[in-house]
């Protein structure tokens, strides 16, 4: 008999029960049956009637803390998922359990926070891009357990700094100059630092950081005018203790803070620099010794005094500028009468082929006075000219011929001859060749191509590789080495980046290959080598400045375990110019052969298939 369920069949049955005998009689009588309810366990409804296992998922808003409270029971805890097992008793002792999956899903609802404490950093100024700076670091409360995916950025409006948006790594993008003038006013500059738990869209938390700018001695001091011309009328009997100028009243040093900006006069040197006194600290130039007698014949070339005083920082590194040039023009009042009398009046001059670098002046007492003929006797040529000077024989004006090269002559030393063709006189003039900035740089190695690991530890020399570097006319210290083309995501820099004739290279901020930041597998680096590091900012303007080249090529080696394989590329480099050469040569002379082939292929055919003779007045 099937079993039946009081609570959903009817309470009582009516059954009409048929009897028969075999005679054929019969009756018929209804039977009543009542059914009775049976206590049976309790039944599990909905979803808990049809699945052993019930899974939940809640999701909270704390991941730290949550109460979950079943009857009288509560749990506390940080774990993801539970197992509770569900039991229901009827009042007669009868029961049924089901087991409930409760899985505690997280949502991003907590603002990822700083851990980096330090708020206030220091850096000279004049540090290379990609110097690091500071090392900003945070969590987020939703990954408690588990490494934090952030994106840090940088919101205030200031380019001088740059930050890595995986890593947190705040270096500098630019050029830093404590003497410009907004950090000359507040050497103080605030980044505002942002990070996020997600690109767009996500919980964020700013940090503000203060970067003091300290101040280097970067610039040598500087003075204008730097050549200063003084004419005296004397005579022989003038006393000494004449003042000329006072220095420091044209010069000044544009470094903020001192000692930087502080600095003081040496090397009192040139053509009769024993006869002055300077002060090394004012820059009082005074005349200290009388002067020698200027109509003895062999004294004639003392009349004009070259002064040359170097300006120097008092702080290291002593940058100094160009020196001071002082050009002291005595005019004679002669106290004996003389008929023939010379007389040097002018001994200024200048560099470049053409120019009249001064102009020479005799005087004849005779009466009437001669016609004067001026020529240079000696000292107008070197072993590789003949002749370099040359004078105006009526006007006495004296010019060069060819290019003067500092590097090679710093000093000529002419003798002047003046002649009313009767009587000659001679004087010397002295020429000094000043220096000019006409010499490049010259490094060594200018190309170089190289393999580097992807895994490369930040700070690394790359290969040792370090250049040399030379320049005829500039001091070793006048170097700035700075990466013009090629440096993607500034992962490349050289140390030091100036002041030194050597400079090493090195790699700034790790590759990022994983994530899309870099894309680049070769980096071919362009770099410039120029000779201003000891010039002021204005005489950057107005100086000549010479700039050297290096090529770089370097090719960036994954990991056999990333999984990531760079695009290969062709190289070339600039120096197998024969390459393309060779290649189109090549391609000429199989043009060429194939052609004559050809030609020789039609003759033969020619030759060997003549065409067949038309009959008379036959149709073509």
């Amino acid at each position: 008999m099937e079993q039946g369920n009081y609570e959903t069949m009817p309470k009582s049955f009516d059954l009409q029960i048929f009897v028969e005998d075999t005679s054929g009689r019969t009756d018929l009588n209804t039977l009543t049956v009542q059914v009775q309810d049976k206590n049976e366990p309790p039944v599990f409804q909905g979803n808990m009637a049809i699945q052993s296992k019930i899974m939940v998922r809640i999701y909270f808003m704390h991941w730290s803390f949550y109460l979950l409270t079943v009857g009288r029971e509560k749990f506390h805890s940080v774990a993801t998922d539970y197992f509770l097992n569900i039991t229901v008793t009827d009042p007669e002792g009868l029961r049924s359990t089901k087991t409930v999956n409760i899985n505690i899903i997280n949502t991003n609802d907590e603002r990822p926070y700083f851990t980096t404490k330090q708020r206030i950093y220091q850096i000279p100024e004049e540090q290379s891009p990609g110097t690091v700076v500071a090392n900003i670091t945070a969590k987020d409360p939703d990954d408690e357990d588990f490494p934090s995916r952030l994106f840090y950025s940088i919101q205030s409006s200031e380019t001088y700094f740059s930050i890595n948006p995986l890593t947190g790594v705040v270096q500098v993008a630019r050029r830093i100059d404590r003497e410009a003038l907004s950090l000359r006013l507040n050497p103080n500059i605030s980044v505002i630092v942002r990070v996020e738990d997600s690109p767009s869209g996500g919980q964020a938390s700013e940090m503000e950081i203060t970067i003091i700018i300290e101040d280097l001695n970067d610039n040598p001091p500087e003075c204008n005018p730097s050549t200063f011309r003084y004419s005296l009328r004397r005579n022989e009997n003038t006393t000494v203790g004449i003042f000329l100028l006072d220095l420091r009243n044209f010069c000044k040093d544009i470094d903020v803070d001192p000692p930087n900006n502080l600095f003081n006069f040496t090397g009192l040197s040139g053509f009769g620099s024993n006869k002055f006194a300077l002060d090394s600290m004012s820059g009082r130039l005074v005349v200290s010794h009388l002067y020698i007698d200027l109509e003895n014949p062999a004294n004639l070339g003392a009349e004009i005094f070259s002064l040359t005083v170097r300006v120097q920082d008092i702080a290291w590194p002593n940058y100094s500028s160009n020196f001071i040039k002082v050009w002291y023009e005595q005019i004679l009042c002669t106290s004996f009468s003389s008929k023939f009398k010379m007389l040097i009046k002018y001994g200024f001059f200048f560099i470049s082929a053409g120019s009249s670098i001064g102009k020479v002046n005799a005087r004849d007492k005779d009466w009437p006075p001669s016609v004067i003929t001026y020529s240079i006797v000696a000292g107008g040529g070197t072993r590789d000219y003949t002749n370099i000077f040359w004078i105006n024989p009526t006007e006495g004006d004296v010019k060069i011929l060819a290019r003067l090269d500092y590097e090679t002559t710093q000093r000529y030393l002419l003798t002047v001859q003046a002649s009313d063709q009767e009587k000659t006189a001679t004087v010397s003039v002295t020429v000094n060749v000043l220096e000019v900035n006409d010499e490049e740089p010259v490094c060594s190695p200018n190309f170089y191509s190289f393999q580097i690991p992807v895994s490369l530890a930040v700070g690394t020399n790359i290969n040792g590789f370090r250049i040399v570097c030379q320049d005829r006319d500039s001091d070793p210290r006048s170097f700035r080495y700075f990466i013009n083309e090629g440096n993607v995501n500034n992962h490349f820099t050289f140390s030091p980046s100036a002041g030194s004739n050597t400079s090493r290279l090195i790699l700034a901020s790790r590759f990022d290959y994983d994530s899309g930041f870099d894309t680049n597998w070769i980096y071919r680096l362009r770099v410039y080598i120029t000779d201003d590091n000891l010039l002021s900012a204005r005489d950057k303007t107005t100086d000549l400045i010479k700039t050297g080249t290096v090529t770089l090529s370097i090719r960036i080696i994954p990991n056999p375990t990333t999984g990531i394989f760079p695009v290969l590329e062709n190289l070339y480099s600039e120096s197998a110019w024969y390459v393309p050469f060779v290649i189109t040569l090549g391609s000429l002379l199989l043009f060429g052969l194939l052609g004559y082939l050809v030609l020789l292929l039609a003759k033969c055919v020619c030759t060997r298939c003549p065409p067949a003779c038309k009959a008379d007045n036959a149709p073509l």
